[in-house]
């Protein structure tokens, strides 16, 4: 079983109950588990404690965004209860991203900060809205380098975005992306979505994956077979 697992599981339920039928069923050793807004703010920190305790690291997805004082003690309250990996937003700012990554460099074992760039939920008419012209793939490698500036472990974003991200940026930098569906997935509520497969030859090191598991008629072997992609995407050509 691999030490490293490439899938995160996003766990985003109503409630305790099904995430946690849905969790008794997977395997640590095969995936982390994302636990967001909606679940933590429903059900808090124990959530997070019981899962870990059945082994399962915890990708705490919050999207802090605030002056850099607060996002910085909400980031040390996150590393407080032991979980892998921790978001903000990169809109935040440099100083609000340095800030966190200064609370947090003390700390043994202290958790991955990624910092959001574009949601995937956004295309350009989205951002034209908000008075962010252009598009979607010049907005990411820009905050992508501030991240890289203030000295955070990697990103989220698009596949999409990730090869030219990793082209210009090395890597060092981590890339989680969101809006991975297999090809035979509905893209939901998300706008620029690529396949396990895709994300992984664009330099994605972890893909955050809900619906084509959470919902599946049978989650173990949803998650088999976008195992068995990705392994066939690392299989060289006459092997």
């Amino acid at each position: 079983m691999p030490t490293d697992p490439r899938i995160i599981v996003a766990l985003d339920f109503p409630s305790e109950a099904p995430a946690l039928a849905l969790s008794e069923r997977l395997d640590p050793q095969r995936c982390r588990l994302k636990i967001g807004k909606e679940l933590f703010t429903r059900v808090g920190p124990g959530l997070v404690e019981r899962l870990q305790a059945w082994g399962f690291e915890i990708f705490l997805d919050l999207k802090y965004h605030d002056i850099p004082n607060t996002v910085a003690a909400a980031c040390a309250a996150a590393a407080d209860l032991g979980v892998w990996m921790i978001n903000l937003h990169a809109c935040g700012g440099r100083t609000m991203m340095s800030e966190a990554q200064r609370r947090l460099a003390a700390r043994t074992n202290r958790p991955r900060l990624v910092a959001v760039t574009v949601l995937t939920s956004l295309d350009r008419a989205d951002l034209a809205a908000i008075g962010c012209p252009g598009e979607p793939s010049e907005r990411v490698l820009e905050l992508a380098r501030l991240v890289a500036d203030a000295g955070l472990d990697g990103i989220v974003c698009s596949a999409q975005e990730a090869a030219r991200v990793r082209a210009e940026l090395g890597p060092d930098l981590c890339l989680v992306t969101p809006g991975v569906r297999p090809a035979s997935s509905a893209a939901g509520d998300q706008k620029r979505v690529t396949t396990p497969r895709a994300a992984l030859a664009a330099g994605a090191d972890y893909l955050v994956i809900g619906r084509p598991i959470t919902a599946a008629a049978d989650p173990v072997a949803a998650l088999s077979a976008i195992e068995a992609e990705i392994a066939d995407s690392a299989t060289p050509t006459g092997a």
